[in-house]
């Protein structure tokens, strides 16, 4: 797992977890949703995420920033499947 993206889904996490009791909702399993956020790359080929948590329990938000040079680059460029400057695309789950 990506050492950047695990620590904001466990940020996202505890936020959940500490939020105020909200109307029950169905976890959906992760392997049934398509998309949990969008990736855009930039003319430079920085890659930037913007990702949001899973029901049930409040929704968190992120924003992630990887430029060529990050050492998670190339796995996030495999996890999306590539993607090419200017190009946007959905974000799958990490399951």
């Amino acid at each position: 797992m990506l050492r950047t993206l695990a620590r904001t889904i466990a940020l996202l996490a505890v936020m959940a977890a500490t939020a105020p009791a909200q109307a029950p909702q169905t976890q959906v399993p992760c392997e049934q949703v398509a998309s949990i956020g969008a990736a855009t790359m930039a003319a430079d080929g920085t890659i930037t995420l913007q990702v949001h948590s899973l029901p049930p329990g409040p929704i968190g938000h992120a924003m992630l920033q990887y430029p060529p040079t990050h050492a998670q680059y190339q796995d996030i460029l495999k996890h999306l499947g590539g993607l090419t400057p200017g190009a946007s695309k959905p974000v799958p789950p990490w399951c």
